[in-house]
């Protein structure tokens, strides 16, 4: 059993038969957060952004946040970004609309308590919730093949902990549904101990915090799915964040060519920061624009990264790459009842054609290596990173990806 700490209202706290005042929390958490918890087993009110309605602003409200029970963990967050899955769910074109709702699953932390049967994290670490998750003992987290976790994989639908199928967060009583086991939009949060990648405590959180989805997903398409020679010709569609995540990755790979494929033709100057070395718009031309690229680099580039979600992009991006031994990876996600339609002589003609989850990265046992690539300076985190603002202001982050400015909105948690 837990106890309750404190009240909504007053903001008092009750700890070793002690009177807290809020000041006297804020204290604790600042100076011994890192090596113990003072408030293991005690529900925790704090701040968190509620979306009451499908596409109505975000509001700021006192929400009670359990323990963790078995196998979770409670963890503060330090920074949270929007990723574009956010939005699409925030505005209801999702599978099945779920409100009230606490959105956020690009984010860095610090571990606050553990539930029973938790061993590999502590209070003190620093993680990275993910969306998606490793139990460890699937056949899927068993195999070096696949990252699609049997337990923990991503369930838009659910709204509730797994543990006992109820919500950790309330207000007044009232539940508050959870978001792909993460909700991160929240000053503290409840994730499955599978879902947390434990990091570098000499990672900068305000930066890192990305790599807990879109650049990762992108990277790891072109990284660990269609890995490109040294040298090699590398075609990404799309030059969202996740796109230019996978020209980073053709970059990194040390491609010799990356040709960015995009509608808007705004999109190239800052491409080319990521390592985009030529651009098509299809519709600066009259023909497919798959028959462009072949005949720009020769038949066909050697691999391809599809980041869009749009059934043409997909075909093209497939019938871009060179017979014999090129390679298309799709990234983007498509409408459920989309159908990809190609000759069947393309593939006869020594093509590939791969999907992608996640980058095939696990969390628990990949991510701290992606980490580990930006503080080794390899991997170029910062350029994605175009605004910041505090957590009061969460929604002018909304504003801008409706507007389509930038590419990664940082939301400091702590004003």
């Amino acid at each position: 059993m837990y106890k309750r700490l404190g009240s909504l209202v007053s903001y008092s706290y009750v700890h070793n038969s002690k009177l807290l005042t809020q000041k006297h929390f804020r204290f604790i958490h600042s100076e011994i957060e890192p090596t113990m918890s003072t408030t293991s087993g005690l529900v925790i009110p704090c701040k968190a952004a509620i979306a009451w309605e499908a596409g109505k602003p975000l509001v700021i409200e006192q929400v009670e946040v359990a323990p963790p029970q078995a196998m979770e963990v409670r963890i503060k967050i330090k920074y949270t970004s929007l990723c574009h899955t956010d939005l699409y769910f925030w505005e209801a074109k999702g599978q099945n609309p779920l409100f009230p709702r606490i959105f956020g699953h690009e984010a860095a932390g610090v571990v606050e308590s553990v539930g029973e049967g938790v061993s590999d994290l502590q209070v003190g670490d620093h993680v990275l919730p993910v969306f998606t998750g490793e139990c460890g003992d699937c056949r899927h987290c068993k195999s070096e093949e696949s990252n699609m976790c049997d337990l923990l994989r991503i369930n838009t639908d659910r709204g509730v902990m797994l543990n006992d199928g109820k919500s950790r967060f309330s207000i007044s009583g009232t539940p508050i549904n959870h978001f792909l086991g993460t909700s991160t939009f929240s000053e503290y949060t409840v994730i499955h101990s599978g879902c947390l990648a434990k990091i570098s405590p000499l990672a900068p959180l305000d930066k890192v915090c990305i790599l807990s989805c879109g650049i990762s997903t992108g990277l790891g398409a072109t990284l660990n799915v269609a890995k490109p020679k040294k040298g090699s010709t590398v075609a990404v569609f799309g030059l969202g964040a996740v796109g230019l995540a996978a020209a980073e990755g053709a970059r990194i790979a040390g491609a010799s060519r990356i040709i960015g494929i995009d509608l808007n033709p705004k999109r190239y100057e800052e491409a080319k920061k990521f390592g985009v070395t030529e651009f098509v718009n299809p519709k600066d031309h009259d023909r497919p624009v798959q028959e462009v690229i072949a005949e720009m680099t020769n038949g066909g580039v050697d691999r391809s990264i599809e980041c869009t979600g749009n059934i043409n992009a997909m075909i093209s991006a497939f019938e871009c790459v060179h017979d014999g031994w090129g390679v298309a990876v799709l990234v983007g996600v498509p409408n459920k009842d989309a159908v990809f339609m190609t000759k069947p002589i393309i593939v006869l003609n020594e093509r590939t054609l791969k999907g992608t989850f996640f980058g095939n990265y696990k969390p628990r046992t990949d991510l701290p290596s992606v980490v580990d690539m930006y503080m080794n300076k390899k991997l170029e985190v910062e350029k994605f990173i175009t605004h910041r603002v505090p957590f009061s202001d969460i929604n002018k982050a909304f504003e801008y990806m409706l507007k389509g400015e930038g590419l990664r909105c940082i939301i400091s948690m702590e004003e």
